[in-house]
């Protein structure tokens, strides 16, 4: 009412909040009565004790200011948000409720609309989903132009912001974290407003004066309560009384945006004092300082209070930043003593800017500033960062479906401002989906699904991307490529062929593709060689075309492998082949050519350049013996031919029945060292003759241990570098070949036998088998039945000497075969040795 003049106008209700609204503008000047009357009930039909009246004085202009979006929860950009959060945002002044709706407040999922209900109260408005959001999912969410302020006035653009959820939801309970005044302080101003400060944001339609309730005594305190940012005020209608207690309760009641209840009551109390707060506030700092230069372009300038505010006279019209006489768009929110700016974008480099705190902003008392605080700082001169490079790069074709996009920055970039509105990747209009990272320098697009085919995509950094001093990129960039196509890779040829024979002992396997593969997906286990159902280790590479994998050791001789090339191998583009690619190919047969042994044949003992000894009284050498060295090294030994002795006695007494040949001095001579330096040679062509490097493809049936085994003529070479005959007797089958013949490869030693009186072990010839034909490669040493006794057969080759039983045995040991030392001696106790007929 004007006066007794009723004005004439419409009414409104939605949520909690009643609007009259005026056919036409009040007039300047002018007092006016508004009331609410008893006739208004609660939907338990309850009606207000009395009538509620106001008034209010007009001025003399309209109002003409558009409302802004101060602040959001969540804010901008956020991330791991709680998937049963209520989306708010917190007007710059109060708002027309009828046109804050489901319509011009929206919650997206790519270009899927989420259901929900939308409320408003005090400068707040709520989404409430009508599910949990989805977790990990980026939602835009918009307040459209169609909101208006109670005089009408819209928006002057859509307000938008992204947050993405997290995993869970929000089961924390909120909790106030401090009071204006504290708990049990005294001497309070009469006009104080109290306040509690949350620890979260909470639902605004659940703080009230149901809520939150001020009493003195058993009487409640008249007033109002509000809600901004995560600051509860209550208003008394009155100031407060002198020298009086009061206690101020928030209820389990207020709940924050999850809909998480407080534990328990909050309650606090204070004492009034007798003056009232006349003080005004002022601002006693600011982040950037005045006159600040080479400010980050990020920077969110704050201002420090001299004690509490009012947050809701906090806000875009009170807290303004201007590039000159130009307005930056951006956020204003309260918490503690600090007021926040934070723009909408990131500042211009090498700007000068001015921040403004006008008197609209009061303390909780009602004071406000004695005048406006204003300061200005200036921003960096820096350069806008650039995308150096990109995988794939632009124009590049043949990319891999499963391709991870990446771009990769001149300077370090903010995190933040990486995501999935800055990064994009595009298939004509249609947006692919996927997860955004960022590490060092690149930022990563991971595609949910593999690309399509033979198809054209454009990636685009915006202008959203900033750096970490908060420079934006000066332009959106954008590159493009073209995915391969799916035509199946095949296999186009393979060495060796398929079906093919006489393939070397240490082939390396290769197989050549129809286009450039995907070298992850050519591995051991796409690309397998097997030998019946053993699978052969190797080494598997891949370059330019082709695949190769190189066994471990040698093939085995005259046998057939199989080669596999899965379809676990894939180009580039993901394309598996069609089908496995097998094929088969055999190796050579070792052919054992016969081993020439020259002049050293007649020798069953050859003590290399360190001369033969015998220790025991019952050696018998029924052929010759030679050493290079001089014949003083020879001991106990006769020449059955010569009759001459060198050095025997009673204990160390050896028959050499075809004569001993050594260096002088006597009974050694210049010419029977010739004869034995000729045998060296021969008998070191021979070891060459015989060993890995000439005779491939030798085999380890036992893993070192010939005991025990029957083998049929071949080459067998030791994996460990030793041989051993340990287990049992080793049997050699000529199966009915008189021309058999078997050649064992060992690096190192050889050894037959173990300790014990029964330790001695030996070799069975059957079906044929001659000594002459055996031979024995040893790298090292050899050590014939230490414990004495047993038969060993075949030509013992080593390089650092063979030694047969030890001193004080008296069981003879036989070799029926030859122990040729090229290098060390040779050492015998009550040993036989048979030299084989040629």
């Amino acid at each position: 009412m004007q006066g007794t003049l009723s004005v004439s106008g419409s009414v409104t209700y939605v949520g909690t909040v009643a609007t009259f609204k005026p056919l036409t503008n009040f007039a300047a000047n002018t007092t006016y009565t508004a009331t609410i009357t008893t006739g208004a009930e609660d939907v338990a039909g309850n009606s207000m004790v009395s009538n509620y009246v106001w008034t209010f004085s007009t001025g003399t202009g309209s109002d003409e200011t558009p409302p802004t979006v101060i602040s959001t929860v969540p804010a901008n950009l956020a991330t791991g948000v709680a998937i049963n959060a209520k989306p708010t945002a917190t007007f710059s002044e109060a708002m027309d409720p009828m046109t804050i709706t489901p319509s011009t407040f929206t919650v997206k999922q790519g270009n899927l609309f989420i259901s929900g209900s939308v409320t408003y109260i005090g400068l707040v408005a709520t989404f409430t989903p009508t599910t949990n959001f989805i977790a990990n999912t980026v939602y835009t969410t918009t307040i459209t132009t169609g909101v208006e302020d109670l005089a009408g006035n819209a928006m002057e653009s859509n307000y938008v912001w992204t947050f993405t959820t997290g995993t869970s939801p929000d089961i924390i309970p909120p909790t106030v974290i401090s009071t204006i005044p504290a708990n049990l302080a005294t001497g309070v101003e009469l006009n104080i407003k109290p306040s509690a400060t949350f620890s979260e944001a909470m639902d605004p339609l659940t703080i009230n004066s149901l809520t939150y309730t001020l009493k003195t005594g058993a009487t409640f305190v008249a007033g109002s309560v509000s809600y901004v940012g995560v600051v509860a005020v209550f208003t008394p209608s009155t100031i407060l009384l002198a020298n009086t207690t009061y206690t101020a309760t928030i209820t389990t009641g207020v709940k924050d945006l999850a809909g998480n209840a407080m534990l328990s009551n909050y309650i606090w109390t204070f004492t009034t004092g007798t003056i009232i707060d006349i003080i005004p506030p002022t601002v006693i700092s600011t982040i950037p300082a005045n006159l600040a230069t080479q400010v980050t372009l990020n920077i969110k300038p704050t201002a420090t209070f001299s004690e509490a505010m009012d947050p809701l006279t906090i806000n875009a019209l009170t807290y303004t930043l201007k590039q000159g006489t130009t307005m930056v768009a951006g956020l204003v929110s309260y918490s503690g003593l600090v007021a926040t700016f934070t723009p909408a974008t990131s500042l211009l480099a090498n700007t000068n800017y001015t921040a403004t705190i006008t008197t609209g902003v009061e303390d909780l008392a009602g004071n406000t500033m004695v005048s406006n605080y204003v300061w200005t700082f200036t921003t960096l001169n820096v350069s806008a960062p650039t995308v150096i490079l990109t995988d794939p790069d632009d124009l590049e074709t043949d990319v891999a479906l499963s391709k991870v996009v990446t771009a990769t920055f001149s300077e370090p970039m903010d995190p933040l401002t990486i995501n999935e509105i800055t990064f994009t990747l595009q298939n004509g209009s249609n947006s692919v989906t996927g997860v955004i990272s960022y590490i060092g320098t690149t930022a990563s697009f991971a595609p949910s699904t593999n690309l399509l085919p033979n198809t054209l995509y454009t990636g685009t950094i915006t202008t959203g991307a900033m750096s970490a001093g908060g420079t934006p990129l000066a332009a959106n960039y954008t590159w493009t490529f073209t995915t391969a196509s799916m035509l199946a890779p095949t296999v186009i040829s393979t060495d060796p062929m398929d079906l093919e024979v006489d393939v070397a002992f240490d082939k390396v396997i290769s197989a050549d593709f129809s286009e450039e593969m995907n070298s992850s997906t050519i591995t051991t286990s796409t690309f397998t060689l097997m030998q019946g159902t053993t699978v052969i280790s190797g080494l598997v590479n891949y370059s330019g075309f082709t695949a190769t994998l190189t066994p471990s050791g040698d093939l085995l001789s005259n046998t057939t492998y199989t080669a596999t090339i899965t379809t676990g191998a894939e180009n580039l583009s993901g394309t598996p082949l069609a089908n496995d690619y097998v094929w088969t190919f055999t190796t050579q047969e070792i052919v054992i050519s016969p081993v020439d042994l020259g002049t050293a044949a007649p020798f069953g003992a050859f003590g290399g350049n360190a001369g033969i000894t015998n220790q025991g009284i019952n050696t018998i050498i029924n052929g010759g013996i030679a050493t290079t060295a001089a014949s003083t090294l020879v001991t106990g030994f006769h020449d059955g031919m010569t009759g001459d002795v060198y050095t025997e006695t009673p204990l160390n007494v050896g028959l050499v029945t075809d004569g001993i040949f050594a260096a002088p001095p006597f009974p050694g001579t210049a010419t029977s060292e010739a004869i034995a330096t000729q045998a060296l040679i021969d008998a070191n062509a021979a070891y060459i003759s015989i060993s890995p490097a000439i005779m491939p493809g030798g085999i380890d049936p036992g893993a070192g241990e010939l005991g025990g085994l029957t083998l049929a003529p071949g080459v067998y070479m030791s994996e460990s570098g030793t041989f051993n005959i340990s287990n049992g007797p080793l049997t050699l089958d000529a199966q009915g070949d008189p021309n058999a013949t078997w050649v064992f490869q060992s690096a190192a030693g050889l050894t037959v036998g173990i300790a014990g009186p029964t330790g001695a072990r030996s070799i069975v010839m059957t079906n044929g088998a001659l000594p002459k034909n055996v031979f024995w490669y040893v790298g090292s040493s050899a050590t014939i039945n230490a414990a004495g006794g047993g038969t060993m057969v075949g030509t013992i080759i080593a390089t650092a000497g063979v030694t047969f039983s030890t001193p004080d045995n008296m069981d003879q040991t036989v070799l029926n075969g030859r122990a040729l030392s090229l290098v060390a001696s040779v050492t015998m106790v009550n040993t036989t040795i048979n030299v084989p007929a040629p």
